[in-house]
């Protein structure tokens, strides 16, 4: 595979590369490079964690690069995630695992680690205090929305929670990383990484952002927080997916007919194509799971209508010619067909599932 193969798999839906020169030079010098992702293990796996994150990472395996999946026990600990108890903690990781696994990012494609592998070293910890002792504190208060947190953070905050960033900066050069891959919620992170290795002399490293799918009541401000300084962003963060609002998100093993039922609930105003849950759903899971979007509708409604490009069903969708239930109709069933492998995973061996379920009942 050629190395404007690999660039285009890698950028494709991404939302921002920083940089895609220095991608593109990679890619053209570097056989394997190195790349990771990490994740809290916070929750349940919605469609945004599972179907985004998920599928650029099997992008960036089949532009071979060696991806890790970091399971950042460490980080869920300090941003008091599951109570803050290490033993919930690793239940989570394991059932992310297994989830990820289902879709098809076997161990045998990526690496999976806890962070309490990658603390271990004393190596780790000088990393963080140098992170620490080249940026002042101001600097890490603004990069503390990765955590879910606003830009003020606030006077009951843990002092825990300022290592946060010079800890995700430091996972980066452990890991002696070329590339990190994460949403858009977390490039505070990645460009302190870059600021720092500047200044320590270090690699800087690429990193690739993906789109924040919504919740399924749009992409519309939930909340008054400031995530960002750029006010779109923001608002991109603070309506995005979440484990916490049941209601607003997918779970990626929920039952065909639970799906069938939040989708037809979403918010999918006719006509409009900006902040539209399902369309963005059509964007950035249909069209890169399927490669298609069917829109099945008796041919007194206009008959069946085969899309394979985002922007030509969101150009009829805004020209009135798609009604919104056949378009919720067609993304449900996409993604019950996409979630299958999921849920004959956690049928087949449900002992990690219910004990998610255990820990939702008690938090």
């Amino acid at each position: 595979m050629d190395a404007e193969t690999r660039l285009d798999l890698v950028a494709r839906d991404a939302e921002e590369i920083i940089t895609r020169d220095e991608l593109r030079s990679l890619l053209e010098t570097t056989t394997r490079p190195r790349a990771y992702w990490g994740f809290e293990a916070s929750g349940m796996m919605h469609i945004g964690m599972g179907l985004v994150c998920g599928r650029k990472i099997m992008d960036l395996v089949e532009a071979d690069f060696d991806f890790t999946v970091l399971l950042a026990d460490w980080h869920s600990w300090i941003n008091n995630k599951l109570g803050g108890e290490m033993q919930n903690i690793h239940v989570c990781g394991e059932y992310l695992k297994q989830c990820f696994t289902a879709l098809g990012i076997s161990p045998s494609k990526v690496t999976y680690m806890w962070g309490t592998d990658l603390v271990t070293p004393r190596e780790y910890w000088e990393r963080v205090v140098r992170i620490g002792k080249s940026v002042n504190v101001s600097r890490i208060w603004r990069a503390l929305p990765i955590m879910g947190r606003g830009i003020d953070g606030g006077k009951e905050l843990e002092a825990a929670s300022t290592f946060y960033p010079c800890m995700q900066a430091a996972d980066i050069f452990q890991l002696r990383l070329d590339v990190a891959c994460a949403g858009m919620d977390q490039r505070k992170a990645h460009v302190l990484a870059r600021d720092v290795a500047e200044k320590l002399g270090w690699r800087k490293p690429i990193s690739v952002h993906t789109h924040l799918l919504p919740g399924l009541s749009g992409a519309k401000r939930m909340d008054t927080t400031q995530y960002d300084e750029d006010a779109s962003l923001s608002v991109q963060i603070s309506s995005k997916m979440s484990k916490s609002i049941p209601e607003s998100s997918i779970v990626v093993h929920d039952e065909p007919e639970v799906i069938r039922n939040k989708i037809r609930n979403a918010f999918c105003p006719p006509k409009e194509t900006e902040n539209n849950a399902i369309l963005e759903m059509a964007r950035y899971i249909s069209f890169p799971w399927l490669g298609t979007v069917e829109i099945d509708r008796p041919e007194k409604y206009g008959g069946p209508r085969i899309f394979t490009k985002p922007q030509d069903l969101e150009q009829e969708y805004r020209d009135g010619k798609i009604h919104p239930l056949d378009l919720k109709n067609a993304i449900a069933e996409n993604l019950i067909k996409i979630l299958e492998p999921v849920r004959e995973e956690t049928k087949r061996r449900p002992e990690l599932l219910r004990k998610m379920e255990q820990l939702q009942i008690t938090r």
